[in-house]
């Protein structure tokens, strides 16, 4: 007993936060509770673009910066940038909460505790390397060196003379030299993460899991996995601000067409269900057998249930049943019984409900609806509207 007790404490303060900027950041007082890492995110963002904008000023270039064709490096700097941390933020938390839940629920049994702990102090050891974030700055250096030749999205994506962005002499080379390669590692930063958090949910997967295919939550027991990814809201904005941030660039500067829009937040949508939803499918395996096995039972349950109610209540014999018919529990326990069948033939292949997938949705489509202002100008619409209400 005792040893399961020191196990789940131990299990208890799982954590993806972690490696040399979180610890920077914790040195300096922007990291609260120690899960709370946003206030590191805005001091960040905010520091590389009042740098950006007093360099600007110092050669009076201002009037370039704050223009439409440069509207990403704005977005990247104090929208994107706080969001990276404001994710992380609100899921250190929920990571926690289920790793202690698919124990102390049973859902990893008593014997498989061990192994789980095991997994868990590999993921602590792996987010806390130095040399994993290491990997990710030579990443983003490299990107930035070669990004030129991507033909990525946006004026703003990439260094190219031939746009005019070699005259911002000083805020140039500190936007495309700092910023960006600060902004790409980040980037590769939460792609590390999510490829830790996905190894992490496929080494559980291997454990021998106690799968209930009656648990109300439609996934034998792991539906606060849904709750998790949830929490990605702020990264899928991100993903999608920066998008739309480089749609308007190129549309403003008249390098693509405004129906383009419509291919761009078809990717998003893409990019965001193979990153988000496709970790919760590496249960599927397990989740499709539980719920063959459990149709099995339940269906030779149920057959058993249903004939001793039929000979008892619905039978030929003569004889009544010495109980009366009004208030019986027999009946309750049909009706529970069929509900537990329902169940059971209804569970999902994968911890993921249509409202996951709206909110998914919703956050990919809201940072791309200031675009329709290019085709539909708000200000011609509300004239518009106001001469049909009036009359005028």
């Amino acid at each position: 007993m005792k040893r399961t007790m020191d196990s789940c404490g131990n299990l208890e303060r799982f954590s993806l936060l972690g490696g040399p900027l979180y610890r920077i950041g914790c040195r300096l007082g922007l990291v609260r509770g120690g899960t709370n890492t946003l206030a590191l995110g805005l001091a960040l963002g905010a520091f590389l673009w009042v740098v950006l904008v007093a360099l600007a000023f110092i050669e009076s270039v201002n009037q370039q910066l704050f223009s439409l064709s440069v509207i990403g490096a704005h977005v990247r700097l104090l929208v994107v940038l706080p969001l990276f941390f404001l994710c992380e933020s609100w899921l250190d938390p929920r990571w926690t909460v289920f790793v202690s839940m698919i124990t102390r629920s049973g859902v990893v049994p008593e014997s498989e505790q061990p192994a789980l702990e095991t997994e868990v102090a590999s993921a602590t050891k792996l987010k806390d390397s130095w040399v994993a974030e290491a990997m990710c700055l030579l990443a983003a250096v490299l990107l930035s060196l070669s990004a030129r030749h991507l033909h990525l999205f946006g004026t703003t994506a990439a260094f190219n003379p031939d746009r005019g962005t070699a005259r911002v002499a000083i805020a140039a080379l500190w936007y495309w030299i700092v910023c960006l390669t600060v902004f790409r590692f980040l980037i590769f930063r939460w792609i590390w993460r999510l490829g830790l958090w996905s190894y992490f949910l496929w080494r559980v997967a291997k454990l021998e899991l106690n799968l209930i295919p009656t648990h109300p939550d439609g996934v034998a027991g792991l539906g606060y996995l849904e709750v998790v990814h949830s929490h990605f809201t702020p990264l899928i904005l991100a993903i999608s601000a920066i998008q739309a941030a480089s749609l308007a660039e190129e549309i403003s500067a008249g390098m693509i067409r405004f129906e383009a829009i419509y291919q761009a937040l078809a990717l998003v949508l893409v990019v965001d269900a193979a990153l988000f939803l496709g970790p919760l499918f590496i249960f599927t395996s397990k989740l499709w057998a539980c719920r063959v096995k459990g149709l099995s039972d339940y269906m030779v349950f149920a057959e058993s249930y249903v004939n001793g109610f039929d000979q008892k209540w619905l039978g030929t014999k003569n004889t009544a049943p010495a109980e009366p018919l009004l208030g019986t529990p027999d009946l309750q326990s049909l009706a529970d019984l069929s509900n537990s069948v329902s169940i059971v033939r209804n569970m999902r292949i994968a911890p993921a409900s249509l409202r996951l997938l709206t909110d998914m949705a919703i956050a990919a489509a809201l940072p791309v609806l200031p675009l329709l202002l290019f085709k539909y100008p708000i200000a011609e619409l509300l004239e518009r509207f106001f001469t049909r209400l009036t009359g005028l």
